[in-house]
């Protein structure tokens, strides 16, 4: 059953909020799995639909995956023989499955991923992914709706520059390159800390990598890797969503288990919009001191610039704070989806290519809107929480995607949202017309 949020705007958020495992490491490293026959265990993995859904994939490929959700454990029993192709009936709903192409391709010699589908945010190419395979000596095609890859003979190491820093390109080309003969050379590969988290766990499966969190890596490859226990990396997505959330609502909350180091870019605009960020014990804290924020221009770039997956936050943030902001999106070209749903909440945003002037006002009006992809469906959460009246936010099943218990948390820090079936899920599109 399709479902919405509600929201009742108008109270600050305050108080803590935990932090699991990111999203964007936890799917990789279930992925890498794949590289060592025994049993791997991953903990502080977050109960999130998108982890349901790469253990799926995961079993179609032969393994037994077993997954905790409560305590944050997965654990994915991998057979010597395993499957190489991944279906379109789950690639279709998570980009993420393309993390399996190195694996299969290091692994069997081959790997069919159907090209995936996931959030509406813009084109996702691939051409990345398949030219670090190809410079590894795999064949690489698109036919009938798959991306083929293929290496009978097994991969070598090369020298290979990336164009632009792919994060999805980096890890494909690390899991393939751990089992490659000699020593393969990454140049401009992305720095994220969830790319480190990746390296970290296929050093401790026994792979040699250097110089991960750097523009340049070596891989030197082994003759076969060995299961491994792993933590994931806390989710610096989700704590820069609470920083700026705490920010747009004049809020103070406590962010548990984050790592403010991994969201220096963001915490620095959200001290510009007037909060005041200290680290603590447990974390960071956000305190705005009951202010409205003042607002800041936001321009996207590969880590450690400030995260797309961030944007969203940041334009619901501006679109309540005094005086004007420019946004810059220099990634995803249909991540502005979100605008025009703030300004069915009253938002005052104009758009002029890749940029949205935003001139922020008071407070914002409740409205029915509806979420395109995950951290849309989030920022719309919270723009709800500043807006007066009513706010329905459909489409919550793209939040689950990336959030645990999201509501709940939103509940425990003061805020009036709950969840309620959309018996008209499609109600916002039509209304439009």
């Amino acid at each position: 059953m399709a479902e919405r949020f509600r929201i009742v705007g108008g109270t600050p958020l305050r108080g803590e909020v935990l932090i699991w495992g990111a999203k964007n490491s936890a799917l990789k490293l279930m992925a890498a799995a794949l590289l060592a026959v025994g049993r791997t265990r991953l903990s502080n993995v977050p109960a999130i639909l998108d982890v349901t859904i790469m253990a799926e994939l995961l079993r179609r490929l032969g393994c037994v995956v077993e997954y905790d959700a409560a305590a944050g454990v997965v654990e994915i029993d991998v057979p010597d023989q395993i499957g190489h192709r991944a279906d379109y009936d789950l690639v279709r709903a998570l980009r993420a499955s393309t993390a399996v192409l190195g694996p299969l391709v290091a692994r069997c010699g081959a790997a069919d991923v159907a090209v995936p589908g996931g959030d509406a945010i813009g084109s996702r190419g691939l051409d990345l992914h398949a030219a670090g395979l190809e410079a590894l000596g795999a064949s690489v095609r698109v036919t009938h709706g798959f991306l083929v890859a293929e290496a009978p003979r097994g991969l070598d190491g090369a020298e290979i520059r990336l164009e632009f820093p792919s994060v999805g390109a980096t890890e494909n080309v690390l899991t393939a390159a751990v089992l490659a003969r000699g020593t393969t050379r990454l140049e401009n590969a992305a720095r994220e800390p969830e790319i480190v988290d990746l390296a970290a766990m296929l050093v401790s499966m026994g792979a040699g990598i250097d110089g991960a969190g750097t523009s340049t890596v070596e891989i030197h490859g082994v003759g076969a890797l060995s299961p491994t226990e792993h933590a994931v990396v806390p989710d610096r997505i989700a704590a820069g969503t609470w920083a700026f959330a705490a920010a747009a609502t004049r809020g103070d909350v406590e962010v548990v288990g984050a790592r403010s180091g991994h969201l220096t870019a963001a915490l620095e605009l959200v001290e510009a919009s007037g909060a005041v960020v200290r680290g603590t014990e447990r974390g960071f804290r956000v305190d705005s001191g009951g202010r409205r924020p003042r607002s800041f221009d936001v321009a996207t770039l590969p880590y450690p610039g400030f995260p797309t997956d961030l944007q969203p936050f940041a334009l619901a943030c501006n679109a309540v704070a005094e005086g004007s902001a420019m946004i810059t999106e220099n990634l995803f070209e249909a991540r502005f989806r979100t605008v025009q749903e703030l300004n069915r909440l009253g938002a005052e945003t104009r758009i002029d290519g890749h940029h949205v002037m935003v001139h922020g006002v008071e407070r914002l009006s409740g409205a029915p809107v509806e979420a395109s992809d995950i951290r849309a469906g989030a920022a719309l959460v919270i723009a709800g929480l500043v807006a007066a009246g009513v706010t329905t936010v459909s489409g919550a099943h793209h939040v689950d995607r990336g959030y645990a218990g999201f509501a709940e948390a939103l509940q425990a820090l003061g805020a009036d949202v709950t969840r309620e079936a959309d018996d008209d899920p499609f109600g916002v599109a039509f209304t439009r017309s």
